[in-house]
């Protein structure tokens, strides 16, 4: 009887079940089989060959600059996001709608435009590259930066609508029974945007790791040094190696899965520990 009440109760909208059937044919379809094809496409390889091909230096290389510059860039967007998020939402000045609409330019913009543009700016000839006194396009840096431009909507839009909603009774009780604005920021603002900076910060991080066209152009694709791991992909599907491919692939979606799991159960505890405490 529980099991039914239960039902019923989220079952609110009419056509619960074939929604939900439609849903799980969706995902299946678009996701769960193509996901799939990766691991399918890799057994074809031997266990030999496979872990050759996804522990050559080159492949590990990019492993590590794919991953660390995804991870500094999603740290980047995380801090400057949320400032961003505060001032659009707190503050009124002259301009707001422009500069709360740039912020969903990542998301229109083609990326390999965005990669174009940020080369040509950054190169050492470039309007900004010029009175920089270290390279920034063709290292590290510059993929970095190119990661940061497609990842900041995920925070600022993910932290936004917490902090409209908000109340403001909430901090100047905090102000009445004493606290100063820096305990009020961390004791009372932090916790609620927290759940909220995490989420986005995964979704930032995520992205990220799959970027191509915005790195492609800054990066300089120079072996051992600023090649990332789609890169390598793509060189690999060019050669019809479509079983090397897969089988970096399958190690990127399993590392992929495994961190963002981990921020996930982050995101889970913060907001068991802060938000309903």
């Amino acid at each position: 009887m529980a099991k039914k009440w239960r039902l019923k109760k989220h079952s609110i909208l009419p056509g619960f079940g074939l929604s939900l059937g439609f849903t799980m044919l969706y995902l299946s379809l678009l996701v769960l089989l193509p996901l799939s094809m990766i691991f399918i496409n890799t057994s074809s390889m031997g266990w030999s060959d496979f872990w050759a091909t996804v522990t050559e230096p080159r492949v590990i290389a990019s492993y590590k600059i794919s991953f660390g510059t995804a991870f500094a860039a999603a740290c980047i967007n995380l801090l400057f996001g949320v400032l961003i998020a505060w001032v659009l939402v707190r503050y009124s000045f002259p301009g707001k709608r422009i500069i709360d609409g740039l912020v969903d330019l990542p998301f229109a913009l083609p990326t390999a435009v965005a990669g174009i543009a940020l080369t040509t700016l950054y190169t050492e000839k470039g309007w900004i590259g010029q009175f920089l006194s270290f390279k920034v396009a063709f290292t590290p840096l510059g993929i970095t930066i190119a990661l940061t431009f497609i990842g900041l909507p995920f925070v600022v839009r993910m932290v936004q609508p917490v902090l409209q909603n908000l109340e403001r009774e909430m901090e100047e009780a905090s102000a009445i029974l004493g606290a100063n604005r820096f305990q009020t920021f961390v004791r009372v603002i932090v916790p609620e945007i927290l759940p909220a900076a995490m989420t986005g910060f995964a979704l930032a991080f995520a992205r990220a790791i799959g970027e191509y066209g915005s790195v492609v152009f800054i990066a300089g694709n120079m072996p051992m040094k600023t090649e990332i791991t789609p890169l390598i992909i793509m060189t690999k599907l060019e050669q019809y190696d479509y079983a090397a491919a897969t089988a970096i692939g399958a190690v990127m979606l399993v590392f992929s899965f495994a961190i963002l799991l981990f921020i996930n159960g982050l995101q889970w505890w913060t907001n068991r520990k802060f938000v309903h405490n």
